[in-house]
């Protein structure tokens, strides 16, 4: 080798020698910087020292996350703090992990990359976590405070007003879990709505209707029968009850027979003199129950009467009186099994 190939030799691996020290001491000055282009939790960090990411890290990311979530239900409002949360955003783990992934490849690479102003393909996830059981605790509460049940509608006797179905709600607590949980990790949208879902009722007023398409009250203090079909008065009849010691009974009951000219098996009761115990043959003079009878519970029922002086009184041995021409007229627009309320 010549002379000059030798100094040309030499002068390469000198000047090879220095380029690498100088890489080499390039790429050590930037040990502790993230590379450019590199984002954590969608926050820029390229360029910055692992000081530098954290303070942005904390700020964009972080702080906004100590603000409560915010539950609203109409005028209601129900809050979580992130403390009570738990909630955790690990900002300098984040921030390493950007670090390590800038330091991979070796030093001629990393220098390349910096010299020519590429950017890494760097972009850490956010890394925040919550306690799912203070979620949990907050959505009960919700529910405790927000669940209403369904209120089938009811009649009231005996005014047989009608108390209208009210639908329920409930709150959809999965829902609500899973909105709560994405608004702890989310920095910018902390108010949520209540998730709910409507409870029917199973019983409505057009439900009552149809249950009770004929039905009859008795008021023994106003001494009237009152007839409804469709919850709607009809008719109202005059009528007598039984007297002190011999009561009409009160209750819901229904009609349970029904007969035309009925025959009168007499209880056997002081009160019936010589006929108790024996039976009046219907149709007869003697016999008290007249042209119809429908029967309610226990030997006590509805029937004629010729005695119309008695109506408006409690004259009876339990029985409801009516006159004849009102129990055959009311004898034809009820059915057995039609209820009927003795107040």
């Amino acid at each position: 080798m010549g002379q000059k190939s030798f100094i040309s030799v030499v002068a390469l691996l000198i000047a090879l020698i220095a380029g690498a020290a100088g890489a080499y001491l390039y790429d050590s000055s930037n040990e502790g910087r993230i590379a450019e282009g590199a984002t954590v939790a969608r926050v820029p960090v390229g360029g910055m020292t692992t000081g530098e990411a954290r303070a942005a890290v904390q700020e964009q990311v972080a702080a906004p996350l100590e603000r409560p979530v915010v539950i609203k239900r109409g005028g209601r409002r129900f809050t979580l703090s992130a403390e009570d949360a738990g909630v955790r955003a690990d900002v300098g783990g984040m921030v390493d992990e950007a670090l390590r992934e800038s330091r991979e490849g070796n030093i001629l690479t990393r220098s390349w990359r910096d010299a020519t102003g590429g950017e890494a393909d760097i972009s850490v996830a956010a890394r925040v976590s919550y306690s799912e059981d203070a979620v949990e605790d907050l959505v009960k509460r919700v529910a405790k405070g927000v669940d209403r049940p369904a209120k089938d509608a009811t009649l009231n006797f005996p005014a047989l007003t009608e108390v209208a179905s009210k639908n329920g709600v409930e709150v959809r607590t999965r829902q609500l879990e899973r909105n709560v949980g994405e608004a702890l990790l989310s920095s910018v949208d902390r108010k949520i709505e209540v998730p709910t879902r409507t409870l029917r009722a199973k019983v409505t007023k057009e439900d009552l209707a149809e249950k009770y398409p004929t039905l009859m009250v008795v008021d023994r203090g106003a001494f009237e029968l009152r007839l409804y079909e469709g919850l709607k008065l009809q008719k109202a009849y005059p009528i007598a009850v039984g007297q002190v010691g011999l009561e009409t009974p009160a209750g819901l009951y229904s009609i349970q027979n029904k007969a035309v000219d009925p025959a009168w098996s007499v209880p056997n009761s002081d009160w019936a003199g010589s006929l108790a115990g024996t039976v009046v043959p219907g149709g007869t003079a003697e016999n008290p129950l007249k042209e119809r009878w429908l029967g309610i519970y226990d030997g006590a029922g509805i029937h004629g009467t010729d005695d119309v002086g008695s109506l408006g009184t409690a004259a009876s041995h339990g029985c409801v009186r009516m006159a004849i021409p009102d129990v055959i007229e009311l004898y034809d627009q009820v059915e057995v099994e039609t209820p009927i309320y003795i107040a």
